[in-house]
């Protein structure tokens, strides 16, 4: 765990559980009751919108803490691939990138629901497949953006014993929340506190799911701790603006909106810095005032605020569990869309960056053999999650799949030890949103691929701009990304620390530690299926190469630096247009000197 983040969250469940009693609550064996002792797990997945993890979020969620953190698995390196909601989501339920499943922005054309319903996948994504192994399936809240109260009919959503869908345009509304169940019609419960009607439909839900006697698979999806948002006509029709969207501080319920009042949003290094971070529109931040950064930190207690009735419905989802009897045959994961920032590098409340407070996001795991109290390290991603619960549920992977199981019992991280991948694929396309009251904007300049690498010596992230501008941070010496190497002389020396005692540290150049990573980018930004998990085997497919520090033997540096197409862009775009991305073959490592191999798609041509 973070260093910075286990004393805060110690102190702050030393302070509220002693109190859990007196805080007012909101509304509301090792087998499935009447089956065997054989039967399948039941699987609830808590899914907030717009959580962080780097600004300490989870350590104002007492409940969070006693049930979750504390009863299971913490992935402290898990990553969206994608820092918009409604791509983030289609990849989580579809297990595909979002090169892969071509649903890249929030509204068509390029995103939200109908572009998921015309890209195929309303026949085609997890709760189908949990039903046609024998799962009930249920889903209360937002699922994607653009499914509104003129498009949740056309068609309805597939895959749902029973569901009851937050809609836009009023999804993000605290007090104006619209709901359709089933194939009702929408019921508007304006004046409600959304997140508490939501409490309401989910433990529903879950007594239903109880009284059918057959596992199932339950999501429960509020909208906090999101802005709250109202939009006008232009923002749905591909026309949107700074000024087609009005978003203020989320709003907490009556009874704890007056929690936390000496909160801010944490004063790290790269906070609202002296010089400018990173490239592009950011890199043009003017530095914040002392009026911008106290609406921002009451933007942020708003946050903490918005997130107590979520906190809520985790302790009352384990007390109805208890009561039924199932909690130890029922999987809790606990997560978000994409991450968020406040502050960082300049930035006003948003989203849609590369940064590690966009795209590391919260993942927690509960459940029959999951490890109490572990924070695990290994390297996981959204597209990880759908081959996970199907894994847990019996099914079959997808040979589709861009992702592949994470390790959620002691026995399967004893397996995974030594296999699983180093590197998470980072993509964006088109706008990023600036929030709040202040810098209030549109960028459209925001178009990127990126990469996380971890291993035991490195902790980078690379990315490659529409524009031509290149990122490079090195997180074990800056983890707070504000000095990007790019920028520097690539013949200068990048020294990898040991990892053995007695072993000398590595040294090589900035030039041969960018060519490596330029290639590795250049499989992701189109791989598919095994090449996404396995990318190494795509530029070396004798298989003697499996991470960074195989890549960096000297033998490889003609290959890498001179044989290789290097990552570009023909132009900026709003979304996924191949013929924009620039080049998308890469050359395969031979040991013949004579022989490279070419690599497009399933395709394998040799040049001789």
């Amino acid at each position: 765990m973070w260093p910075w983040l286990l004393p805060i969250v110690v102190a702050a469940v030393a302070a509220n559980l002693e109190s859990d009693v007196q805080r007012p609550l909101g509304p509301g064996r090792d087998s499935v009751p009447g089956s065997g002792s054989e039967s399948r797990p039941n699987i609830i997945f808590i899914l907030t919108d717009d959580q962080d993890l780097h600004m300490n979020s989870l350590a104002y969620m007492p409940y969070v803490k006693k049930h979750l953190i504390d009863e299971g698995t913490f992935y402290q390196r898990h990553y969206c691939t994608i820092a918009l909601c409604c791509p983030s989501r289609v990849s989580l339920w579809t297990g595909r990138a979002s090169h892969n499943t071509n649903v890249t922005d929030v509204n068509p054309p390029y995103g939200g629901y109908p572009k998921f319903v015309s890209q195929g996948f309303n026949e085609a994504w997890l709760p189908i497949w949990l039903q046609d192994i024998g799962y009930n399936t249920y889903y209360t809240g937002k699922l994607f953006n653009a499914h509104s109260l003129s498009t949740y009919d056309s068609p309805f959503v597939k895959g749902f014993t029973g569901s009851d869908f937050l809609l836009d345009p009023h999804t993000y509304e605290y007090l104006n929340a619209s709901f359709q169940r089933n194939r009702e019609p929408p019921v508007s419960h304006e004046g409600e506190y959304s997140t508490d009607v939501l409490a309401d439909k989910a433990f529903g839900f879950l007594e239903d799911a109880v009284a059918e006697q057959k596992p199932f698979f339950l999501t429960i999806a509020p909208n906090a701790p999101h802005s709250n948002v109202k939009f006008q006509e232009d923002w749905f029709n591909g026309s949107g603006s700074a000024h087609t969207i009005f978003t203020t501080p989320p709003i907490p319920a009556q009874r704890h909106k007056d929690l936390f009042q000496d909160a801010v949003v944490p004063r790290t290094p790269g906070f609202n810095p002296d010089e400018p971070h990173g490239v592009s529109w950011i890199s043009d931040l003017p530095q914040q005032n002392q009026t911008n950064l106290d609406f921002n930190d009451g933007f942020y207690r708003d946050r903490l605020r918005a997130l107590q009735a979520v906190d809520e419905i985790v302790d009352a989802v384990v007390d109805r569990l208890t009561k039924h009897d199932i909690l130890d045959n029922t999987y809790i994961f606990y997560s978000t869309d994409n991450g968020y920032h406040i502050g960082q590098h300049r930035l006003q409340p948003g989203k849609e960056c590369g940064f590690e407070e966009d795209i590391n996001v919260p993942l927690i795991v509960r459940g029959p053999g999951v490890a109490k109290g572990r924070v695990s390290e290994i390297v996981t991603s959204h597209t990880d999650l759908a081959p996970t619960f199907l894994t847990l549920a019996g099914g079959e992977i997808r040979p589709d799949f861009d992702g592949v199981t994470i390790p959620v019992t002691s026995e399967q991280f004893d397996a995974a030890a030594g296999v699983r991948g180093e590197h998470v694929n980072i993509e964006y396309w088109g706008f990023a949103l600036a929030e709040g009251q202040y810098g209030k904007a549109m960028y459209w300049n925001n178009t990127y691929k990126g990469l996380r690498l971890i291993g035991k010596t490195y902790n980078l992230y690379y990315s490659v701009w529409c524009s031509g501008e290149h990122e490079l941070y090195d997180l074990t010496r800056d983890p707070y990304e504000t000095h990007n190497l790019y920028t520097t002389n690539h013949s200068s020396a990048f020294t990898f620390p040991s990892s053995t005692p007695g072993e000398r540290a590595r040294h090589i150049t900035l030039q041969q530690l960018l060519s490596r990573l330029d290639s590795l980018v250049m499989v992701l930004k189109t791989c598919k299926a095994r090449s996404c998990t396995h990318p190494w085997e795509v530029l070396h497919p004798a298989g003697d190469v499996h991470d960074l520090h195989d890549a960096l033997g000297v033998r490889y540096d003609d290959f890498y630096q001179f044989r290789q197409e290097r990552v570009r862009y023909e132009k900026c775009e709003k979304g996924y247009i191949l013929e924009s991305e620039g080049p998308r073959h890469v050359k395969a490592y031979s040991h013949s000197t004579d022989e490279i191999g070419i690599r497009g798609g399933a395709q394998w041509s040799e040049l001789v």
